[in-house]
């Protein structure tokens, strides 16, 4: 990448991820002093299945304006034409979703209906992006821009000198399937669509999206498609198939035509009142304004030391962290509930899009650090879902539940905000939401799948493992995975227990925090491992644990700490600390880590994006064993967690393959973040924050006031390196600390967390019980 920069962080110390890093041809925009915004890299990820998109965005804004070149999530770095620039993308998911609305612009004669076939080639040379702000030149001498308001895509292209200059608004295409969809030329600037669309990994109820186009002067001439068939001077046009709309504009003089694209879940008067909301401006206002609103967010953290390419990735997961989830309500307050009913948010902005099963493990907890009052508006969401839907959601995606994944990933999202001072006024609320999913399974006759093994978990204290049950609803079964729903069950009711007991409902809280010790049950005492149980009780599959059988994406190596609320009780069991380590070690490779990090994280951890199976070795790739590094400061050796987490850091690197395997909406990217900084969320859904040493000297970060009464905390560990990376001592609140995590109580009141770092393993954090302690 042919990045010149002045930087004004400073460059304090070493990078403890020591790897130098190819970089992209694309361009990043051009350097200005004191701006945060020139250090992301919105390529990272868009190579090998990290399926991040390159395109235009605000923080959590409801569009996500995007060049979509044929992958099945977008924008893939190796492909070299465009299909259209689509409105909606999501950050680092596995599946096709959204892409709705793919517009080009093209000159002379509209002879193609499908974007595959007029799909428009361009180079990397002639690309650029950064936060909120897209540009390319593609080979038939167009210049298209992009950038974005919260709830809208503005647009500019520059066309060669031609009486032909078209745009083409493609409704019968998309990223997922295209249930129907229907276009109306409104009158010689305006353009209409409404467009229903299904799936994500598997069918999903539909779902509509509306949207209103307008541009900055008339265009020509039009005409509408329907599949192969164009129909010149046409205005409407609607069917299940390819369907879509042309207009033409004059480029012989004024080269240049601007539009504005509004996007609505609610209806097409939704989606006229977000074009009419006062952030929709012209092309240059609005991408100035989407600049600053992605400075103000990523000036909330600040990093000195480490290399150009170091805070490049760094800031880069930030900002990919602050993607989603997205803004739901239109401008009017509206929204589409998930009864399918027209709903206004009182009080709180309406959030939508949610990969829970990812997400819980990391990026809630960053947001809740760092955006508390949109994470208190997107607790409130989830908690409207059930309210409103009768149940909460799995992995929800717009106005529909997909079921995507397993085991019951809403219960520590929603703890966790309660844990951080959230959900006042709504404790309650949430608590009935949360108790009512625990204690049964959706009705049938609705689009949720819950805790779909529940009856048997309650009665057995485990999920059966039935690997041909047949899916009873879309997505995915909790049958099919039962031994880590197992777990996942047990961590949340783990984590609910806590709330509970806070709440003062303390039988429930007995009743939760002895099913939170479930994961017991499925322990093989012949192996020392978990294993999946059929219905009878009997353990299935193969014995060897990394050929399990029953664990969703991973093996029983990878679940094998996966129970953060107990594990001084797991480790007992599998014969003490000792056995403990020696089997860590195993898993990490450690002796080879020693020698060398980044090939022990490169060529033994990662295997490929989608290999998540026949393995026995740690996979940073993916959720099942983010928290298994931090282990280690459980088992009394927590220099071991900065060692490998600083070789896992390695994999984050400032090119298109600087994510291994998907971002998950910001969910690798938030381990980035946290691990970089030196605090974890080591119990998800919990107020528990394990640390490590620090990649950088020196962290700042801006917090609310309204739930952090100091308005910051800064982080620091003078000299940490590469070679000085091992902590020797810890001062909280001015004091000396021996234990390896601090609490949400203890974050509200720092001002400063410090760390003495050095070249050898110290004695700190090695005490007994220095490590968290398990919930009761």
């Amino acid at each position: 990448m042919r990045w010149t920069r002045r930087l004004r962080l400073y460059v304090a110390g070493a990078v403890t991820a020591s790897a130098l890093f190819a970089l992209p041809t694309a361009h990043a925009a051009e350097p200005h002093d004191d701006r945060l915004t020139d250090l992301v890299n919105p390529f990272i990820g868009t190579q090998d299945e990290g399926n991040t998109f390159p395109g235009a965005a605000v923080p959590f804004g409801m569009v996500q304006f995007s060049p979509d070149t044929g992958h099945n999530t977008g924008y893939d770095y190796t492909q070299h034409q465009i299909r259209g620039f689509s409105l909606v993308h999501l950050s680092g998911v596995g599946c096709a979703i959204g892409g709705d609305l793919p517009v080009l612009p093209t000159t002379g004669d509209v002879t193609e209906t499908d974007y595959a076939k007029y799909a428009a080639h361009f180079s990397h040379d002639h690309e650029q992006a950064s936060p909120g702000y897209y540009r390319v030149g593609l080979d038939s001498g167009i210049q298209a821009e992009l950038t974005a308001t919260e709830r809208t895509a503005v647009q500019r292209y520059t066309f060669p000198a031609t009486g032909k200059a078209n745009v083409l608004l493609n409704a019968g295409q998309s990223l997922h399937k295209n249930v129907s969809s229907k276009v109306e030329i409104l009158d010689d600037r305006t353009v209409r669509t409404e467009i229903t669309g299904s799936g994500f990994c598997r069918p999903t109820r539909p779902y509509t999206v509306y949207t209103l186009t307008r541009f900055n002067r008339p265009f020509t001439a039009h005409g509408t498609w329907y599949q192969d068939s164009i129909t010149r001077g046409a205005r409407t046009s609607s069917g299940p198939g390819r369907n879509g709309a042309y207009v033409t504009f004059d480029a012989t003089k004024d080269r240049t035509v601007e539009a504005t694209t509004a996007l609505s879940y609610v209806d097409a008067r939704g989606a006229a009142v977000n074009l009419g909301a006062p952030d929709v401006r012209s092309f240059k206002d609005a991408r100035e304004a989407a600049r600053r609103a992605w400075e103000d967010r990523l000036d909330d953290v600040r990093v000195q030391g480490g290399s150009a390419a170091l805070r490049t990735a760094f800031y880069s997961s930030l900002y990919r962290s602050f993607l989603a989830p997205n803004i739901g309500s239109d401008a009017d307050g509206r929204y589409t509930g998930w009864d399918q009913r027209i709903h206004r948010a009182q009080g709180f902005t309406y959030y939508q899009n949610w990969s829970l099963w990812d997400t819980y493990r990391t990026q809630s907890q960053l947001l809740s650090l760092l955006a508390p009052r949109q994470a208190r508006d997107m607790a409130i969401s989830v908690i409207k879902i059930d309210e409103e839907g009768g149940w909460l959601p799995k992995w929800g995606y717009g106005t529909v539940e997909t079921n995507i994944m397993s085991g019951d990933p809403v219960t520590p999202f929603l703890t966790h905000a309660y844990q951080q001072g959230l959900l006042k006024g709504y404790e309650e609320r949430a608590y009935r939401a949360l108790k009512k999913n625990a204690d049964g399974v959706p009705p049938a006759d609705t689009m949720y799948v819950g805790r779909e093994a529940n009856r048997e978990y309650i009665a057995n204290g485990f999920a059966p493992y039935t690997k041909d049950s047949p899916y009873a609803k879309p997505g995915d079964s909790d049958y099919h995975h039962g031994g880590s729903v197992t777990l996942e069950y047990a961590l949340s009711d783990a984590m609910l227990a806590q709330m509970a007991r806070g709440l003062g409902h303390d039988a429930d809280a007995a009743r939760y925090a002895a099913r939170s010790r479930n994961y017991r049950t499925i322990l093989d005492p012949s192996t020392g491992f978990f294993r999946a149980r059929d219905a009878s009780g009997a353990f299935v599959g193969p014995a060897d644990p990394a050929k399990s059988e029953g664990f969703h994406e991973g093996t029983a190596w990878q679940y094998q700490w996966l129970v953060p609320q107990d594990l001084p009780g797991m480790v007992g069991l599998i014969g003490g600390e000792r056995a403990a380590n020696d089997r860590l070690d195993a898993f990490f490779a450690y002796d080879q880590l020693l020698k060398n990090p980044a090939k022990t994280a490169r060529e033994v951890w990662v295997n490929g994006p989608y290999a998540y199976y026949n393995a026995d070795k740690y996979n940073p790739q993916n959720e099942p064993d983010l928290i298994a590094p931090y282990t280690y400061l459980s088992t009394g050796q927590p220099w071991k967690t900065t060692d490998v987490v600083h070789a896992a850091l390695t994999l984050f690197t400032d090119g298109p393959t600087g994510i291994t395997g998907n971002d998950d909406l910001g969910t690798m990217s938030a381990w980035h973040v946290l691990s970089s900084i030196g605090i974890f969320p080591v119990q998800p859904g919990y107020s528990t924050w394990g640390l490590t040493a620090p990649v950088f000297e020196r962290v700042d970060l801006v917090l609310d006031r309204a739930y952090y009464p100091n308005g910051g905390l800064t982080i620091t560990a003078p000299g940490t390196s590469d070679g000085n990376r091992y902590i020797q001592g810890v001062r909280v609140l001015g004091t000396a600390y021996e234990r390896t995590y601090v609490t949400s109580d203890t974050l509200r009141r720092l001002g400063t967390l410090e760390f003495t770092v050095g070249a050898r393993p110290s004695g700190w954090g090695t005490a007994p019980n220095a490590g968290p302690p398990a919930l009761k």
